[in-house]
């Protein structure tokens, strides 16, 4: 069931009507029905799957309770690895086994051992990235002593389950989301329309934006070989506005309701086609996971302290491992070194914390450079994303190769049978709207509100791209 399907437009309504209306007598009663409505919605994709999250929730309960109250080290020890190995345990087996079986198997075949390895025949448990980092932080926290455990399981179940975050983040904190699912929750007007607001432009930012540059980007990636170089550049620009279009929008829909439910979840982006350097860009996109890794690898490894080669080490530790966990492929891994390569220049000249607020321009000669710099922000991210978007390394490096040697910028006629360059104007007029709104969640809400709000529901209805329906490309992670 995904936030823009037909059956999630009808159970948003209900679960708010029973948590609002029906359940909304004690905090117990609220907790319970965005559980049982978390687990059923989870339950859509695969009931299966389902215990898994459940044994995951107690793992963790059950594990963080034994931690805090182990009076030995020896056995907080024993509690915080048992918690470390099963979760990661699980997510090797179902996300990593057969990525690695596979390529210990090629390596033994290309020394001339021929093996054939065993490979698991398992669909990956949607979301289970996301709430095993969830349950990781929760019992790395309660081991170090920066938070308490949770004593309260119901409490804790909804921390781990609920469903605006279930399956594509954003990450949580125990500090952030555990104080507000533990105080009954009183409906506010205002905070419930700027969620809905958020909502809507997260939708508009899916179904208009990233599902219709998918079917330019399907077209172009899809068919490299016979594009020229004007179609391979815009098809990687496409594929940028994408993925920011599809993820940026989940996670807006996701902030959105859980506004409706009375909750504020952790902000996941902040404009990050407007970073004027790679530094930036990733403080900015997908914060709840850079943050994760800062706090739980990147800090622990000696984050910026220490030699300068130690530093340099840290970073592309901390980007080779993010990419390896959007998933098990050597072109993920790929995309992950290309940032730590683009990081470390900013990281040798000390300038990686150079631009820490939100850009603005003046009409000055300065402006043109900070444009510049976001130009070129956004052009290596797109060479990074063609490595992300490809199905393999060769794919990615015969895609470029072309750009480079095609040499042609004719208009073509693509396999969807739209023209390469059709899809310019709006793109644009989306950078327009987010730039003119780039301090703000979504524009929305402030003057002349109806008259956007119009406008979102009228771009819904004759933009949006319906009959090819895709779904969010993090659901896969």
């Amino acid at each position: 069931m995904f936030f823009n399907s037909f059956a999630f437009a009808l159970f948003l309504p209900i679960v708010f009507i029973l948590y609002w209306f029906v359940f909304n007598r004690s905090k117990k009663t609220q907790n319970l029905i965005l559980i049982l409505a978390s687990y059923y919605f989870y339950s859509c994709w695969d009931w299966r799957f389902l215990f898994l999250l459940v044994f995951s929730t107690f793992l963790d309960y059950f594990t963080g309770y034994k931690i805090e109250k182990s009076t030995k080290e020896q056995s907080r020890k024993f509690w915080f690895w048992l918690s470390i190995i099963v979760n990661l345990g699980f997510l090797g087996v179902f996300k990593y086994y057969n990525f690695f079986a596979a390529s210990f198997a090629e390596l033994l075949n290309g020394v001339g051992l021929k093996t054939s390895p065993f490979l698991l025949d398992v669909v990956l448990p949607v979301g289970i990235s996301f709430y095993t980092f969830h349950g990781l932080s929760y019992v790395i926290d309660i081991y170090y002593k920066r938070i308490k455990a949770e004593y309260n399981f119901i409490d804790y179940s909804l921390f781990v389950s609920y469903f605006p975050l279930l399956v594509a983040g954003p990450i949580e904190r125990a500090t952030h989301l555990l104080p507000q699912v533990k105080v009954k929750r009183t409906f506010n007007f205002e905070k419930a329309q700027q969620g809905l607001y958020q909502l809507l432009w997260g939708l508009v930012k899916k179904v208009v934006i990233a599902d219709t540059c998918a079917t330019y980007a399907n077209a172009i990636f899809d068919n490299y070989e016979n594009m020229n170089s004007l179609s391979l550049i815009l098809g990687a620009i496409y594929f940028a506005f994408q993925i920011y279009g599809d993820f940026s929008g989940y996670s807006d829909m996701a902030l959105g309701m859980s506004k409706l439910f009375g909750i504020d979840l952790l902000k996941n982006f902040n404009y990050p086609y407007f970073s004027r350097d790679i530094a930036e860009f990733w403080r900015r996109w997908h914060i709840s996971l850079s943050s994760w890794f800062k706090d739980y690898l990147y800090i622990p490894l000696g984050g910026s302290k220490g030699s300068k080669l130690k530093q340099v080490r840290n970073v592309f530790i901390i980007f080779v491992v993010s990419g390896f966990w959007h998933g098990a492929n050597w072109t993920y891994l790929a995309w992950g070194f290309i940032n730590a390569v683009y990081f470390l220049p900013l990281l040798l000249l000390n300038r990686n914390r150079n631009n820490m607020e939100t850009v603005a321009l003046n009409w000055n000669l300065d402006s043109l450079r900070v444009v510049g710099q976001i130009v070129m922000t956004f052009l290596l991210s797109c060479l990074a994303w063609v490595f992300f978007r490809a199905p393999t390394i060769t794919d990615a490096v015969m895609y470029l190769k072309r750009i480079v040697t095609n040499g042609a910028f004719a208009s073509q006629y693509l396999k969807n049978e739209r023209y390469n360059y059709e899809l310019l104007i709006m793109v644009s007029l989306f950078v327009l709207v987010e730039w003119n709104n780039r301090f703000k969640e979504e524009p929305i809400s402030g003057k002349y509100s109806t008259v956007k709000l119009s406008l979102c529901l009228l771009a819904l209805l004759t933009l949006g791209t319906y009959s090819d329906y895709k779904e969010f490309i993090y659901f896969q992670f």
